[in-house]
Order: C-alpha cells, then sequence, then structure tokens
C-alpha cells in the first residue's frame, strides 16, 4: 500500500476553510458596518501568512509541487503554474485587507468594503483552489509521484513542522484557538 502524501495537506486545509468561513461570514457585516473587530482581521492575517501561507503553501511549494515537476509535470503552464499563481492572487488580497484594516484603524470608515471585498476575494479564490487541490492535484500526486519519493515527501513536511516549531512553539494549537475563539463569537 501506497504512502499517503497528501492527507496532512488535505487535514490543514480543513482549518484554513474555517478561517475562510469566518471571514465570509464578517466581512459583508463589516462593510455595513456592523463588525468592526479589526483584531479579528488581524488575527485572520496572521492565519493566513503564517498558518496557510508560510506553513501550508510552503510545503506544497517546496515540497509537493516541486515532486511533481520532478516528475515529469512542467512548471510552467500547467496544475503547478496555476496553483502558485493562485497563491499569489491570495498574498495580494492579503495585503490590501491588511491595509485597509489599518485605514480603518485609524478611523476612515469608507475603507470598510475594501476590507471586506477583499477577504470575500480572498475566501473565494481559496474556496476554489483548495477545491481543485484536493479534487483534481492531489489526487493526481497520489497516482503519479512513485513510492520510492513518497517517505522523503513526508520526511520534508515533518521537516517543515520541526521548523515552525522552533520559531513558533504548540504552533498548530495556537492558530486551532484562534480559529476556535472566533467561531464562538
Amino acid at each position: 500500500m501506497k504512502v499517503d502524501i497528501t492527507k496532512a495537506l488535505v487535514d490543514e486545509h480543513r482549518l484554513i476553510l474555517r478561517m475562510i468561513a469566518l471571514l465570509e461570514k464578517n466581512a459583508p457585516r463589516t462593510a455595513e458596518g456592523n463588525y468592526l473587530n479589526w483584531q479579528f482581521y488581524l488575527d485572520g492575517i496572521d492565519f493566513i501568512r503564517q498558518y496557510a501561507d508560510r506553513f501550508h503553501h510552503a510545503k506544497e511549494e517546496d515540497v509537493l509541487f516541486k515532486a511533481l515537476v520532478d516528475n515529469g509535470m512542467p512548471k510552467e503552464n500547467s496544475p503547478v503554474a496555476a496553483m502558485l499563481m493562485e497563491h499569489d492572487q491570495g498574498r495580494n488580497f492579503v495585503r490590501a485587507m491588511e491595509f485597509a484594516v489599518h485605514e480603518a484603524q485609524a478611523g476612515l470608515t469608507e475603507t470598510y468594503q475594501a476590507i471586506a471585498d477583499n477577504a470575500l476575494g480572498y475566501a473565494a479564490l481559496l474556496r476554489d483552489h483548495i477545491s481543485k487541490e484536493d479534487e483534481i492535484l492531489y489526487p493526481l500526486a497520489e497516482r503519479v509521484i512513485p513510492e520510492t519519493m513518497r517517505t522523503g515527501i513526508l520526511q520534508r513536511y515533518q521537516a517543515a513542522e520541526a521548523a515552525e516549531a522552533q520559531v513558533l512553539p504548540e504552533f498548530g494549537k495556537r492558530f486551532q484557538t484562534i480559529v476556535t475563539q472566533y467561531e464562538q463569537e
């Protein structure tokens, strides 16, 4: 039986989708001026940058996508290229959301809509992105990556997790707690 190289990534997607659901819930309320908890957005941005991007996307970009390319998938004009482009688009939404939140903290109410638009743009992009990975790219990876590479891939995932734990102890637990806290609002 083959070693599963995508289960951990799918599991991480579940937490990311929980944060996306929070953005989808709160962004329309912010646009209306009814949800002005800027700390939620700052924590959401931190979650996206640290957990979704630095931790999760790094495993994809530096490990899984590289293994797919090493096994014959073109780096350009391919599913890998599309996923990398979407990672960059997500980063653009996050930068714009952060800018708008800082403007709102300074009292500019006209940025509420920009916060909502960027939060919802990110959420829509990531929902679609995660669906493509979970339903198309990851099953493809499970089919094409040979058994001889799988243990090494898992070891590189574990190394990435250990590196995060060195920088921020209880890394995963911290972000689970943040999401759960806002789900209870």
